[in-house]
């Protein structure tokens, strides 16, 4: 997938039809997609109680977001309390600004990176380069896309969208290092990409990283990672930055444990995952800071029915068992966030005022198999339905509908409207409609038209009962 493609000013159903010509890319998603969904359902099913949990996650993340102002103030000072720096961020230009001020103020020219959609929603590593700071991702699948100058397309695993051939061409072309006798082979490809990062890893003196959690009772931070690179970016260096959104807030302790069960098994579908790394303010030898980003989710918050794609905890598995996803891939979605949650979250982050963001609430079949599968129970098709009646429509649509809503909302309108259409019936075309209405038609045949309406067919069946008796 070029780097263009992510650029293109198309809508998502633009960027859709492009996407579903490449066989190899529909191939790749399918296996990866169903490989993880069917661990998930095995995972979760060993849990008697695990609608139970799920409902407790609803209700701490409304909770924590009905008092987000209070528990974010408990966090700033439990941080500052275990000796480190909170920066508040209105917006992407001010966190990267924080955040280059902060590298520079160290003197050095490049960072390492634990995996942090937060940053890539802000185009952090764009920001730094434009001051000479070279980011350099260190997960695996963030390595790959980094590497092939291309973009994620998961929340999970954000190079889904590469086969094993295509990721060893990357790592021959772009590490000088490896050998020219690499095979495809998973764990030649892994070792490999441990080699690059290892000597990265010892000498950057400044790590970026996001976080899964927060507490606000400790200010304590949580990372949930599989390979350990999260581990050697949050230890090894002298100054640790972290950029975190503020919805990524709990209460306590306790809430935490909640988490740690629904966030793996809905994720990589593990019960557990390998590496839980967690840190509270700033360890000995080490300058911490933490980056509080809201960019839009204070009036994603502001939203009575929008505010509950806030509970998002990032697991993907919405993206699993998506068949618009599947089909489309991420990149579609032109964001950093795809699939469902991404087609309610980027328009409300973003607003709907691009012929992009206007189109993801429409990214949707509305079967609700997201809404089944996610842990915290965000109803991503109500949220679907309410952002499509707030996204811009054409007047020839506008009038439309409110014709329809003046029929609809009158029996005997409704009625006499009905025996009109069966009157006018051979005058319908078969498949497609004339004018501005023919874009209706696009994906659509027109339905027919009954010689009589039902309502019609009742009176005169029932006159007939009674006639009878």
């Amino acid at each position: 997938m070029s780097a263009t493609f992510l650029g293109m000013p198309g809508n998502f159903p633009e960027n859709a039809a492009i996407a579903v010509q490449d066989s190899q890319l529909r191939f790749n998603l399918r296996k990866a997609t169903h490989t993880i969904r069917d661990r998930r359902a095995s995972v979760v099913g060993e849990l008697p109680d695990w609608q139970e949990l799920r409902a407790a996650g609803k209700a701490i993340k409304d909770h924590t977001l009905r008092n987000l102002d209070r528990y974010l103030l408990r966090m700033e000072e439990a941080v500052t309390r275990a000796g480190g720096t909170v920066h508040w961020a209105r917006d992407a230009a001010e966190a990267n600004r924080i955040v280059t001020d902060l590298v520079k103020a160290t003197g050095e020219t490049e960072v390492v990176k634990v995996k942090s959609m937060a940053t890539q929603e802000i185009g952090l590593n764009e920001a730094l380069a434009e001051h000479g700071i070279a980011a350099y991702e260190t997960d695996l699948a963030e390595l790959i896309v980094q590497l092939g100058d291309d973009f994620p397309s998961h929340i999970l695993v954000p190079a889904i969208h590469r086969n094993r051939s295509e990721i060893r061409e990357i790592f021959l072309d772009r590490m000088p290092e490896v050998s020219r006798d690499l095979t495809d082979d998973p764990p030649a490809l892994t070792e490999a990409a441990r080699l690059h990062l290892r000597e990265r890893f010892l000498r950057s003196k400044v790590a970026i990283s996001g976080a899964n959690f927060m507490v606000a009772e400790t200010g304590t931070l949580v990372v949930l990672e599989s390979e350990g690179n999260g581990r050697m970016c949050l230890s090894l260096p002298e100054t640790l930055i972290s950029v975190v959104g503020i919805e990524k807030l709990l209460p306590s302790w306790r809430d935490l444990e909640v988490f740690l069960q629904l966030l793996p098994r809905s994720s990589t579908g593990e019960r557990m995952n390998p590496y839980t790394s967690m840190w509270t303010g700033a360890v000995e030898g080490q300058e911490f800071h933490l980056v509080l980003l809201d960019n839009g989710r204070t009036d994603v918050l502001a939203d009575e029915v929008g505010r509950q794609a806030l509970r998002c905890i990032r697991c993907s598995a919405c993206l699993n068992v998506c068949p618009v996803y599947e089909r489309a891939g991420g990149h579609a979605y032109g964001s950093v966030y795809p699939g469902p949650i991404g087609a309610i979250l980027t328009p409300q982050l973003r607003g709907m005022g691009s012929e992009l963001d206007a189109s993801l609430p429409f990214a949707s079949s509305l079967c609700g198999a997201c809404y089944d599968v996610c842990p915290v129970a965000i109803d991503i098709p109500e949220v679907l339905v309410d952002l499509r009646a707030k996204a811009p429509h054409a007047a020839a649509e506008r009038a439309g509908m409110k014709a329809a809503g003046w029929i609809l909302n009158d029996h005997e309108r409704l009625a006499k409207a009905q025996r009109a259409a069966t009157k006018l019936r051979k005058l319908v075309p078969k498949r497609r409609l004339p004018g501005p209405l023919s874009a209706w038609t696009d994906t659509r045949d027109v339905p027919e038209i009954p010689e009589e309406s039902f309502r019609d067919w009742w009176e005169r069946e029932a006159s007939h009962g009674q006639g009878a008796e």
